[in-house]
């Protein structure tokens, strides 16, 4: 059974498309099958996995204003192996055309349907923003991963994105979930990250992930290579934390598959 998770936090710079790009690459190497929707108009993710967004033919813009079926957009990311849709800066202005549609919140979710059988996982990177493209991936996941930097005001604007899924969840998307809240940018060293993390633990108990995602110079180098940690430093603590995170999901799959 597919397993759509919108991975989203409003607030820059938690580490929101190192854990989609990550992630995807660590749960495709445990031989799951893995599409990443890149839905940040800024491409990060895009460019994380060696793509040059400016030559792109097609995007997720085509996908949202009906101009491409999703499955002419899907490019194959390599040497990762997991299926990717694209993004560039043109995602902006389909924002603003999506803004005068009807339907608008549904597009990514209809588009996505004939689809979700193909995927063990599809992992959404959203951009740093309550807008029409993150409220098109709640509505298209069935569950939320929520990364949080253990650092003064990680907690800050957390509340709001609680209210937006509540908001999503009553008009929009019933069964929308979250999957987790997960720890990034972590150094164990630091007196305020661990009184963080504790602070987390108490608000969100099982739905924090046991995996801590530390602050890793491996992690940072990868993208400027396009490649995802684990096939830039599999030795690294970056590319160990993620696998230990791709098999905590795969945990919380099974056990999901099974209610």
């Amino acid at each position: 059974m597919s397993w759509t998770l919108a991975i989203t936090n409003q607030k820059g710079g938690v580490g929101k498309t190192t854990t989609a790009v990550n992630l995807a690459a660590a749960l495709q190497s445990m031989g799951q099958r893995v599409l990443l929707i890149d839905l940040d108009p800024q491409g990060n993710a895009t460019v994380s996995v060696g793509q040059d967004k400016s030559a792109l033919a097609r995007t997720m813009t085509d996908v949202l204003l009906d101009e491409a079926s999703i499955g002419d957009v899907i490019i194959r990311s390599e040497p990762a192996g997991f299926d990717l849709l694209p993004a560039n800066i043109e995602l902006a202005g389909a924002e603003f055309q999506l803004v005068s549609r009807i339907g608008r919140e549904m597009k990514l979710r209809r588009a996505l349907a004939p689809l979700l059988t193909n995927y063990d996982f599809v992992l959404i990177d959203c951009p740093p923003a309550l807008n029409t493209l993150t409220i098109n991936a709640l509505v298209a996941s069935d569950d939320v991963l929520i990364p949080v930097q253990c650092e003064y005001f990680a907690l800050e604007g957390l509340s709001s994105l609680l209210e937006t899924i509540e908001q999503v969840r009553v008009a929009l998307q019933p069964a929308l979930g979250i999957a987790g809240v997960l720890r990034t940018l972590y150094d164990a060293r630091n007196l305020l990250a661990q009184q963080v993390s504790e602070q987390l633990q108490t608000h969100f108990g099982d739905q924090l992930f046991r995996t801590l995602i530390p602050r890793n110079v491996r992690l940072a180098e990868a993208p400027s290579h396009g490649l995802p940690a684990l096939y830039y430093d599999r030795g690294s603590a970056g590319a160990q934390a993620y696998t230990d995170l791709a098999h905590e999901l795969a945990e919380r799959a099974e056990q999901r598959a099974g209610h």
